[in-house]
């Protein structure tokens, strides 16, 4: 998006984007097609595509703007043609839910479209040819920051749908910011999985040169063929272009706001490594569930999305901690070192606890839930002061070495399914689906 200055400016002439306009600067006359602002360019650049297909960018500053003619609209006009269906490959089910890792580029005007038909995801990504039979189709077209727990349980039936009419394999394109969110979301909602079910994202935009949507989506679909029957994330293993990694859905986590390598399984080794050249897969783990499309899929999609996950910090309040009780039906606590909360066990008369407010949240029938906001380790809440009161308070989740938002996550498939305290506590602390091991250690990729 143009800067506000810049925006107001073509406004007042009525230009936009795929329009032909004039810029009078410094003496000289440019005539082009206005082009939209690239992500990366400086806002007060106006961008012009000449008659010779290059374009040019000009400083506004001191520029004249002349519109000479209205563009047509930009829309998308989807890829024709007609996919033949190669005997002895799997079929496997894309499913987009946003993102930008199956986005083509219009250089005529520069506009970006979600590809959602099977001939333009090929369009999108000609190294899939060979490798399986695929048909695609576009659940939501949404940054994953707006995904809310009913667009995890949308997702979930729709996989089960594709699961049940047949897919080997399924594949979820997904924005990453939130991507470890629905894929724990999914590992509790989708149970006795008989195929694999893959999500994949792009850090990079398909319109840049790093991109790394184009492997990531070539060994997402290696490992919706392989056999483990899990949930995953399929994402860059290293900065390089040369493998990828599959992460379990409840283990992993967005740990870079933009490196290609962003993602991390933690306190467990990843599922699998994928060689990108070489197109094999590596496994790096045992224990997983494997391929057998005999097993019959459990939809479980029941959730109460009325939960809370607050961080533990210096200065937190009680006054804040009761309030949660007023907005959530359940609340987990990324604690400090082991699992801790500010208890004040010695009496300083600086200290502001809350274990007071959290004894009043569970006394209202509100489970609170501890994680560590460490990541790397388990909660116990058996060596200090500061945790011994908390799990007498009745504070959930000791000895369990989930992440904080598994945590979260799983708080809101157990509410969805009781709200009676006995029975949350021994659904949280039970394994369900990968998020609690018998050990965690830090795991060097």
């Amino acid at each position: 998006m143009y800067s506000e200055k810049v925006a107001d400016a073509l406004r007042k002439i009525g230009a936009e984007p795929g329009d032909r306009v004039s810029i009078a600067k410094d003496g000289e006359r440019t005539e082009g097609m206005l082009m939209p602002r690239s992500s990366l360019g400086d806002r007060n650049c106006l961008v012009l595509k000449l008659k010779s297909g290059y374009n040019i960018g000009m400083d506004f500053a001191g520029a004249k703007v002349e519109l000479l003619g209205k563009g047509k609209p930009a829309k998308q006009v989807p890829a024709k043609g007609v996919i033949a269906v190669e005997k002895g490959l799997p079929n496997i089910s894309i499913l987009g839910c946003g993102g930008t890792i199956a986005s083509r580029v219009d250089y005529k005007i520069g506009a970006v479209f979600p590809a959602s038909t099977p001939e333009e995801i090929l369009l999108s990504f000609p190294e899939l040819k060979g490798l399986a039979n695929f048909k695609a189709r576009v659940l939501f077209t949404l940054l994953s920051g707006d995904m809310a727990p009913a667009h995890w349980q949308a997702i979930a039936k729709e996989v089960a749908k594709e699961i049940k009419e047949g897919a080997d394999g399924v594949i979820l394109m997904h924005g990453t910011d939130t991507m470890g969110y629905t894929a724990a979301a999914l590992s509790f909602m989708l149970k006795d999985l008989p195929v694999p079910v893959v999500m994949v994202g792009a850090q990079r935009s398909s319109d840049r040169g790093s991109s790394d949507n184009q492997m990531n989506m070539v060994c997402a679909a290696l490992a919706a063929k392989s056999d483990i029957a899990e949930v995953m994330v399929c994402m860059h293993g290293s900065s390089n272009d040369d493998y990828c990694l599959l992460h379990q859905g409840t283990r992993v986590r967005k740990m870079h706001t933009s490196r290609r390598d962003a993602f991390r399984s933690m306190n467990v080794k990843p599922l699998a490594k994928i060689d990108y050249a070489a197109k094999k897969i590596e496994l790096l783990r045992t224990g997983y569930r494997k391929r057998d499309k005999k097993r019959k899929l459990a939809l479980d999609d029941r959730m109460n999305p009325k939960v809370g996950l607050i961080q533990v910090h210096p200065g937190i309040t009680p006054e804040f901690v009761k309030k949660l009780g007023e907005v959530y039906d359940g609340v987990v606590l990324a604690g400090t070192g082991l699992g801790h909360i500010p208890a004040n066990p010695h009496g300083d008369n600086l200290a502001t606890p809350i274990l007071g407010a959290v004894k009043e949240l569970v006394a209202k029938g509100i489970p609170v839930v501890m994680a560590p906001q460490t990541l790397y380790g388990r909660v116990n809440m058996n060596v200090y002061a500061y945790g011994i009161v908390a799990k007498e308070a009745g504070v959930i989740g000791d000895y369990c070495d989930w992440l904080p938002e598994t945590a979260m996550v799983k708080l809101m498939w157990v509410l969805g399914h009781t709200k009676e305290m006995k029975a949350v506590k021994e659904e949280m602390e039970r394994n369900a689906a990968g998020e609690i091991g018998e050990r965690s250690e830090v795991i060097e990729e």
